[in-house]
């Protein structure tokens, strides 16, 4: 028996390939499925089953393409209802893999059909569990994504899973190991670990959720409190994933598609297309495409696009460095970004060398910032988490998550100059291209973002100012 753990960081994914005795089984494949063909192909191991812990909401699962290219079939726990044929399995049926067995506990909360799959090994014994989004690393899954679908309010899910995890998880042995599908970073949960797997006791004596002699009220209490509002590509990829997608091959074909700098314009013309450079935000900021908006493929750059654009049906062109086509479409892929009409060829240089026009953004060092700032006098607006933000910021800045950005970008007076900053450079970018795509030129966007800023003389403060307005 092997089980391979696949992360995917910029997902903060965790997808499972297990073999045994010349068959294997997949858990929650991601969207490009070559990787596990050519896996299958090198052990000489035939697919048997396509597990799926639940609909997923941050990513568009493999699972379809995996099926067509394999006739391996797709299993999902009781109540799912998948628009495409798949194996709908009981609470307890049991699947054999090669020398292996793999049981499905049906552990509603996070969604209703939320499946946990204990894999027994070659001896009988509990060996693992495969927990989905219903138990993670130091956390367990958020329980308000469900709730429109299921008919019930984030605390009655909430309820739902109490009881998933105490009457089917921590009856386990604790030695059992536990493989979720998401680490730090994603957003399926609040206080998830960098570790990205443990064991049911280990999770017993650390995991807030699993604490013995927790009564349902605070289990209740504690998970709902302080969720944010999910990104709103969320439900689009349960679609997806429930009733089916195009194929990776046709997007990546489409993607992957030269188009001229003058078709560019053309297409972006005819079809309100959005541009967007994936570029590194230093180049960016140099000169861009006027209009464009620049997330880093070097970030968590399938997050940010999801979102960050409304809707994953939006048009968009892409503007990458030389050779980071693929990869740019593979990663808009995953979490359902299909249409897309293909990629400048030649990139940015491309476009500058043709004479079109061009912009760029405002940045300054953090030096120039502290001899620029006056406190109480400038607007800063500090983009990072509120958690950053409270942690340390520059004294009487603005706190603006750029996650929020459609919402507080209204507040912004056109007319009055300000600083933009974030962590490092990678978020402030982002916003800086969405404000100047808007029309706003009134900012400095800070190079290096307070990791910078902490080694100048800027007064800072680590409390949190009460939220203010930023019209005049």
């Amino acid at each position: 028996m092997k089980i391979e753990q696949i992360y995917t960081g910029c997902l903060a994914q965790g997808a499972y390939y297990i073999t045994s005795n010349g068959e294997a089984a997949i858990i929650d494949p991601l969207r490009e499925v070559q990787p596990y063909l050519e896996r299958l192909e090198r052990d000489k191991v035939q697919l048997k089953y396509i597990f799926e812990t639940h609909f997923h909401a941050d990513f568009v699962s493999g699972h379809i393409d995996l099926s067509k290219a394999t006739a391996a079939p797709i299993v999902y726990g009781p109540t799912a209802k998948p628009e495409f044929e798949a194996i709908i399995a009981t609470d307890g049926q049991e699947f054999v893999v090669g020398g292996i067995t793999i049981k499905a506990l049906h552990t509603p909360g996070h969604t209703m059909e939320s499946t946990t799959y204990l894999l027994r090994d070659e001896n009988g014994k509990d060996h693992a569990i495969f927990s989905g989004d219903t138990l993670f690393i130091g956390d367990v899954g958020r329980p308000d994504l469900a709730q429109k679908a299921a008919h019930l309010t984030q605390e009655q899910l909430a309820g739902t899973l109490y009881h998933s995890l105490r009457d089917k998880i921590m009856t386990l042995p604790d030695a059992v190991l536990v493989y979720p599908a998401h680490g730090a970073g994603s957003a399926c949960g609040k206080n998830m670990s960098k570790e990205t797997v443990s064991t049911i006791g280990n999770q017993k004596q650390t995991n807030y959720a699993l604490r013995a002699n927790m009564t349902q009220e605070e289990f209740i209490a504690e998970v709902t409190e302080g969720l944010l509002p999910p990104p709103a590509y969320f439900g689009m990829n349960v679609a997806m994933n429930k009733q089916g997608y195009a194929s990776f091959e046709t997007v990546l074909n489409n993607g992957m598609r030269a188009i001229t700098v003058d078709q560019l314009e053309a297409v972006a013309q005819e079809t309100n297309a959005l541009i967007l450079d994936t570029r590194q935000n230093g180049k960016f900021a140099q000169g861009f495409i006027p209009q464009s908006i620049n997330i880093g493929i070097d970030g968590d750059f399938a997050p940010w696009v999801g979102a960050l654009v409304a809707d994953v049906k939006q048009p968009i062109l892409l503007v990458t460095e030389i050779g980071q086509e693929e990869e740019s479409v593979t990663r808009l892929s995953r979490v359902g970004f299909d249409n897309l009409l293909g990629h400048l060829e030649g990139g940015y240089a491309a476009w500058a060398k043709a004479g079109k026009e061009t912009d760029s953004i405002h940045r300054i060092t953090a030096t120039e910032f502290s001899q620029e700032i006056k406190i109480g006098q400038s607007t800063v607006i500090d983009i990072r988490k509120e958690t950053e933000y409270a942690a340390e910021h520059v004294d009487q800045a603005y706190s603006k998550p750029l996650s929020n950005i459609n919402q507080w970008i209204k507040d912004i007076d056109p007319k009055e100059p300000f600083f933009l900053h974030c962590a490092g450079g990678y978020r402030s970018m982002i916003a800086a291209s969405i404000l100047q795509a808007r029309g706003f030129r009134n900012f400095k966007e800070i190079e290096g973002g307070f990791n910078a800023i902490a080694k100048t003389t800027v007064p800072k403060t680590n409390f949190v100012c009460q939220s203010k307005v930023l019209k005049s």
